[in-house]
């Protein structure tokens, strides 16, 4: 990477490197944070965050993703450490993961788009969003729209954010006829813009399945391949990638930054003039949990929303008695449960609090077998896969 620029190169360690000291990282975040340029990282408390590591990914150390969990439990403090789901114990490469779509699982190439009878975009949504209805296995009903980027970021080109001149947007049949939906942002990865490899992120990433019974448009941002030998009014940015570190200007990861406001301008457009109480995907689905994803060490529910709901309890028995402890309490409609025994069965049900102080009603109960602890791999992308 040497040859690329010390900017890029610089980027080696980040993902190769020895795990980064987050000492310096909260101070730099509360900093920020102290002057206004970013919001309280306290609200992370308020989201719902999923990070994965596959065990054959070579271009990503999996410690990169140790830190992440750290720096988000970190603000969390604690208290809604279930609005967090890790998942470690896949066999896939550096990649988005399919069901059935793409290379083999252990594959860092290509589009970077592997198959490992994983659906990761469904595992994200129903972690954000809640138990959603099942998606489409069929042709989808929707439409791909596509829309000029360079409306959002005038009077500077995209070029210069290396960002493309057009955008795309996943609407369902039923958001165009004006049923009340919600939007979601999928960000590409590096090499998976539309320029390098068409529209093949866009349709077979997964999230378009999903979004065509649950009421959701899927907002498919665009970066460019940026080379200022060739263009001089486009930073660096060879593959294609979002900015994590500073090719745009010192500003990339605070509110300022210049590819986050014109994302956050595109969300603007997108909703305005929007309904202002939109319907709950699962709303005439009986109150009842899944499981939404399994690890070696963790089990992720989800729950479809329960009517007057304030909070909901998190219960699990383990063994086989029926002794259920609470085991954390969230506003939203998932739950990550770290921290278990490899290749045990857990039960889980959730009680609900109704505004007012009342208590509400109970979910079915459902059972979660965590993984078996993944195979040792000391060389990611030869690993085997179960």
């Amino acid at each position: 990477m040497g040859n690329l620029g010390p900017g890029l190169a610089a980027t080696g360690p980040c993902m190769k490197g020895p795990a980064p000291d987050l000492e310096p990282l909260f101070e730099k975040t509360d900093e920020w944070a102290r002057g206004g340029e970013i919001d309280d990282p306290h609200n992370i408390a308020n989201q719902r965050i999923y990070i994965f590591a596959g065990y054959n990914d070579s271009i990503v150390n999996p410690r990169v993703g140790d830190a992440a969990y750290r720096f988000y439990l970190h603000y969390l403090g604690g208290q809604s450490n279930g609005n967090v789901f890790y998942q470690t114990a896949i066999g896939a490469g550096h990649s988005q993961v399919t069901v059935d779509y793409g290379l083999p699982c252990n594959k860092n190439e290509g589009d970077f788009i592997d198959h490992c009878n994983y659906d990761q975009a469904g595992i994200i949504l129903q972690h954000i969003y809640g138990a959603l209805n099942p998606k489409n296995r069929g042709a989808v009903s929707g439409k791909l729209i596509t829309f000029d980027q360079r409306e959002l970021t005038s009077p500077e080109s995209p070029g210069s954010y290396s960002m493309a001149e057009t955008g795309y947007v996943y609407v369902p049949s039923s958001c165009a006829a004006q049923q009340p939906c919600r939007v979601h942002i999928a960000l590409h990865g590096c090499k998976q813009n539309f320029e390098t490899i068409q529209d093949r992120y866009i349709q077979h990433a997964g999230y378009n399945e999903w979004a065509d019974t649950n009421r959701l448009i899927i907002l498919y941002p665009q970066t460019i391949v940026g080379n200022p030998a060739t263009d001089p009014f486009t930073p660096l940015n060879p593959f294609g990638c979002w900015d994590w570190w500073g090719y745009t200007n010192f500003n990339y990861a605070v509110k300022a930054g210049r590819q986050i406001t014109t994302i956050k301008a595109m969300l603007d457009r997108l909703t305005s003039g929007h309904l202002q109480s939109p319907a709950v995907p699962g709303d005439n689905a009986p109150f009842g949990i899944v499981i939404n994803d399994v690890s070696n060490t963790g089990a992720a529910i989800a729950w479809a929303a329960a009517a007057g709901a304030q909070s909901y309890t998190v219960n699990r028995a383990s063994g086989g008695g029926d002794s259920f402890t609470p085991i954390g309490s969230v506003s939203g409609q998932s739950f990550g449960d770290l921290n278990l025994r490899p290749a045990t069965s857990y039960r889980y049900k959730v009680t609900v609090s109704l505004r007012g102080g009342t208590e509400g009603p109970s979910s079915p109960v459902a059972t979660a077998t965590t993984l078996p602890p993944p195979p040792r791999c000391d060389t990611p992308g030869s690993c085997p896969v179960p």
